[in-house]
């Protein structure tokens, strides 16, 4: 992480800049489009983002530890152990581990409800136990703390121009959405986890089931069972895009151009599985360089025009976000005692 973003964002101590470091080297390594979109906030908001998506990150990383040896119970005792420590640091702001550190001091300085980050936690452990899902509310249930609160998590960084609990619902569903798109993108690789995100009903309505996408995933081979099985959950995702999209213009203007390019390439993930034909049983869709380009560019002109807009205004939004601060309580919105 740069010093300029820490030092807007008024991080001073050094163990602690070194967490958010440490933070924007998960993000940057393991979320390439997520990264991209992060770089169109202001500067002081981007180590929030940082944090929150480090420690998801790390979480995930935990539950998917393939190869190493770490069967379910040792996986699980790894995420009670995060669990305690992630407790602690959010009670007191200790903790050993460089994620919880920072993510604990972003919680503080946003304000963030501390029973999203048990919702998330308690999403994580079901994934060392559940591999299906019999039906799309199973999966809803599930991607509550797996997805929803990331979002939820989010907005108090974003900041709104709405009361927040407005926003809330979009900014949940834009969560969903995006997973529901690396669901959809990862198909194979979740094989070889032994997990099945699609749903079985879905499936079955196709006359395909997670044997099928077995055989399909060892012998190569296509099965038009599956491919429209495929459509129908990208069908399925793009309705929660549309769930999501009112909610981009509730957020704070200038942090708008980094959510719609988020939602735009993620979106285009979608676009990338169809232009490979369905394949993502044996290869994960990617999206064009060059697309990528472009997203970028857009969101850096909107970002321009965003602080041209409110630099001439002379006033800040609706609602103001939450953001770092000296004190010893974390700020609230204007008008809230």
């Amino acid at each position: 992480m740069t010093d300029r973003e820490l030092d807007a964002a008024g991080v001073t101590d050094p163990e602690l800049r070194e967490a958010y470091r440490h933070c924007r080297r998960l993000n940057a390594r393991h979320g390439r489009t997520y990264f991209l979109a992060t770089r169109l906030l202001p500067v002081e908001r981007r180590p929030a983002v940082h944090a929150l998506y480090g420690f998801a990150r790390w979480a995930d990383d935990i539950v998917d530890a393939l190869g190493t040896g770490a069967g379910p119970a040792r996986r699980d005792a790894e995420l009670a152990a995060l669990q305690r420590e992630l407790d602690k640091a959010l009670r007191d702001g200790a903790g050993g581990e460089p994620v919880v550190r920072a993510v604990a001091d972003t919680a503080l300085r946003y304000g963030i409800d501390h029973a999203h980050f048990a919702d998330f936690m308690a999403a994580m452990r079901s994934d060392l136990v559940v591999t299906d899902y019999a039906g799309y509310a199973d999966l809803r249930r599930y991607m509550h703390g797996s997805a929803a609160v990331i979002g939820l998590q989010m907005l108090p960084v974003l900041g709104t121009v709405v009361p927040r609990e407005t926003a809330a619902p979009h900014a949940a569903a834009l969560g969903v959405a995006f997973q529901l798109t690396n669901f959809l993108r990862d198909v194979g690789e979740d094989l070889d986890r032994g997990r099945v995100y699609l749903p079985a009903d879905l499936l079955a309505a196709h006359g395909a089931d997670r044997a099928l996408l077995r055989w399909s995933r060892d012998t190569g081979r296509r099965d038009l069972r599956i491919v429209s099985a495929l459509k129908e959950f990208e069908a399925l995702t793009r309705g929660v895009y549309r769930e999501a999209a009112p909610g981009l213009e509730m957020l704070d203007p200038v942090s708008r151009p980094c959510i719609r390019a988020a939602f735009v390439l993620y979106g285009a993930i979608l676009d990338a599985v169809a232009r490979d034909g369905y394949s993502v049983v044996h290869r994960r869709a990617v999206v064009p360089g060059r697309r990528r380009c472009v997203v970028a560019a857009d969101g850096v002109a909107r970002v321009v025009a965003a602080r041209l807009r409110a630099r001439g205004a002379g006033r800040r939004p609706l609602v103001r976000p939450l953001g770092p601060y000296d004190g010893v309580r974390p700020p609230v919105p204007e008008g809230v005692a």
